[in-house]
């Protein structure tokens, strides 16, 4: 059985005991949180919802940590401008802990 969610403005497609990196969650680490489902699909039947189930999934959240760093550089050619920043993403670590169809 499979489910997709959605957090964080992306959409993840998730079974039992994945672990994937979302956006950043407010919760700590070894909590469980709810996540809303869209679809819910096994080998015979799939559940669509308008726009969302009443189904959750359930997760657990393993650790906060920061993605890789992105340099940012911007320029402009002949006219002495140049500037360069860096970003870390904020993400979540959680295992998927359940599906309750």
């Amino acid at each position: 059985m499979y489910a997709i969610i959605q957090t964080g403005g992306k959409q993840y497609r998730v079974q039992v005991g994945d672990q994937l990196e979302i956006e950043k969650l407010t919760t700590e680490a070894g909590q469980e949180v709810a996540l809303d489902t869209l679809l819910v699909g096994s080998e015979t039947e799939i559940k669509v919802g308008q726009p969302t189930l009443g189904t959750k999934v359930t997760a657990q959240v393993v650790a906060q940590t920061q993605g890789e760093k992105l340099i940012v550089y911007k320029y402009k050619k002949r006219k002495g401008f140049d500037k360069k920043r860096g970003h870390r993403q904020s993400l979540t670590l959680i295992k998927i802990t359940g599906i309750a169809a």
